[in-house]
Order: structure tokens, then C-alpha cells, then sequence
């Protein structure tokens, strides 16, 4: 029976705000539109989470060839000629954090999940801003503990995250559930810490790797509540 919940903030349930993106790339005089940046995004995150990356590079590194990526498949000018934008993208982000924008699924499913009795959790790769993000967006009172990988000095896939994680949250391994949306950062890391692991996969990109998928928060949400319902009977 799960007990714990631990969930990832960014690509689960907070996403790049593309509109912010654009309208500061419009500043300074590049205008490629927000669906565009939008449509990029997910492969751009699938080309950066390979085994390789994510050894040798830390979340910051990630996050800034994600930007890169996007950039480059949604028509923004290569070269020196982005650069002023992306300084304004991490000054914002670095304060504010830039994966701010909630999808219309997310308050209802955390309400749904607390309501089945669940203990919920973020574990999540980020900046050092994610609390302060959380209490602006409203996220902040679903959660018994949120853990942010700048604060606590390690990152995921680190089993040691995982385990600051459990101990905030009062959770067990065996009797946890972690949610994430990259495989060789979350699925790996999760199953290195001794905790079940569920992928995020909207779009199909995973369907050939070796993990259990769901395409939305609504799936997670009925998952979960199955499997406690027939543990408890």
C-alpha cells in the first residue's frame, strides 16, 4: 500500500511559463511565439535525459541545454544573439523560479490524493527558489515536506535525496511512491533508494524503456486510489 507520495515539482506539476519566455525574448526583439517554445519542450528534455548527462552534468547544467534546445527547435537565432535574453531568463528564474506555471490538472488531483489519505512530498531538482514559487502559486499547503536539491546540497539520482526526502516526510521506502517525469534521474534514482518509481510520460517518448508509465496527473490519481482501495478491503 502506498503512504508516501513523493512527487517532482518541475515537469509534474509546475512547467516553464513559455508566455514569460517569449514575452522576454520579444524585449529584446526575437519574436518566436509561446506555443512554439512550448511544442520544443519535450523533446528537449527527452535529448537531455540519457545516462551520459545526467553523470556528468548537474541539474543547473541540464536545465540550461534544455533552454538551448528548446530554443534552437522553436526558431530562435543560434549565437551571442540569445544571450541577452537567457541573462533576463536566469536573473527572473534565480529569484522567482521560472517553472511557475501550474496546468489546469494539478489542484484537483492533489486534492484528490490527499483525500485518499495519502502523505505527499516534492522531491525536486531546483534552484533554491522553489519554496518561495510554491507559496506564490499556491501549491505550498498540499505538501508535508518540500525538498528542493539546492537547499539540501544533494541531487537526484542520489539515493541520499530520496532519503531526506522520506525522513521530512515520516515515510518508508517500501510503502513510498515517487513520481517523476526523467528516467535516469528520477526512475533510477527512486529504485536506487529502495522506492517504487512512476514516470510521466504525456507524449509516449519512454514507451521502450524499463519503467511504469502514466500519460497524467488523472491516471496517477486512479492508480493510486485502486491500489489503496483493494489493499484496505
Amino acid at each position: 500500500m502506498v503512504e508516501t507520495l513523493l512527487l517532482d515539482a518541475g515537469g509534474v506539476l509546475v512547467f516553464p511559463n513559455w508566455d514569460r519566455v517569449s514575452g522576454i525574448l520579444e524585449r529584446h526583439g526575437i519574436g518566436v511565439p509561446a506555443d512554439a517554445l512550448r511544442r520544443a519542450e519535450p523533446q528537449a528534455k527527452f535529448a537531455i535525459d540519457s545516462a551520459y548527462h545526467v553523470a556528468s552534468t548537474s541539474d543547473a547544467d541540464r536545465g540550461s541545454r534544455l533552454f538551448h534546445l528548446t530554443f534552437d527547435a522553436a526558431g530562435v537565432p543560434k549565437g551571442e544573439v540569445r544571450q541577452p535574453a537567457l541573462d533576463d531568463l536566469w536573473a527572473y528564474h534565480q529569484e522567482h523560479n521560472l517553472w511557475e506555471h501550474v496546468p489546469g490538472d494539478v489542484f484537483p488531483a492533489l486534492e484528490q490524493l490527499r483525500a485518499a489519505g495519502l502523505t505527499l512530498a516534492i522531491a525536486s531538482n531546483a534552484n533554491g527558489a522553489l519554496q518561495r514559487m510554491f507559496d506564490r502559486v499556491g501549491l505550498t499547503p498540499y505538501f508535508h515536506a518540500i525538498c528542493d536539491s539546492h537547499v539540501e546540497g544533494v541531487e537526484k539520482p542520489d539515493p541520499r535525496f530520496f532519503q531526506i526526502v522520506l525522513e521530512r516526510a515520516g515515510g518508508r521506502p517500501e510503502a513510498a511512491l515517487h513520481v517523476g517525469d526523467l528516467y535516469y534521474v528520477d526512475v533510477l534514482g527512486a529504485r536506487s533508494a529502495g522506492i517504487r518509481p512512476l514516470l510521466l510520460d504525456p507524449h509516449g517518448l519512454y514507451k521502450s524503456f524499463d519503467a511504469p508509465r502514466i500519460e497524467s496527473l488523472g491516471e496517477l490519481v486512479s492508480l493510486v486510489t485502486r491500489e489503496t482501495t483493494t489493499t484496505r478491503r
